[in-house]
């Protein structure tokens, strides 16, 4: 454990250059507002999520399309929304475009 409590290495973005080059530096609160970027091993973004303070973020749906960026990578398939691991994937081809409803049935467990 972490000294404070937090069991995970905390960072600081003091003058906000970090925030200003992913664009969520406030400049006059002169803080980051809430936002993640997932960055994959060849440093391209592939998702970014941008939040005003008062709302938070959804750890599992986080955790959820890390695991369907980390599957697309491995397997080249597509995961289709709300996507599981162990759920059906869709593959990618010119004959699938504009049939995705076709081939995928969602659960709208909502």
């Amino acid at each position: 454990m972490v000294e404070g409590g937090v069991p995970f290495p905390m960072l600081s973005d003091q003058g906000g250059r970090v925030g200003t080059v992913y664009g969520v530096y406030d400049e006059v609160a002169g803080v980051n507002i809430r936002g993640r970027f997932l960055i994959d091993p060849d440093g391209v973004v592939q998702a970014m999520e941008v939040l005003t303070p008062s709302v938070g973020r959804n750890v599992s749906e986080l955790i959820r399309q890390l695991k369907a960026f980390q599957h697309v990578r491995e397997t080249g398939e597509a995961t289709p929304s709300g996507w599981q691991p162990g759920k059906p994937t869709l593959k990618p081809s010119p004959s699938l475009a504009g049939k995705v409803w076709e081939v995928w049935k969602p659960d709208m467990g909502f």
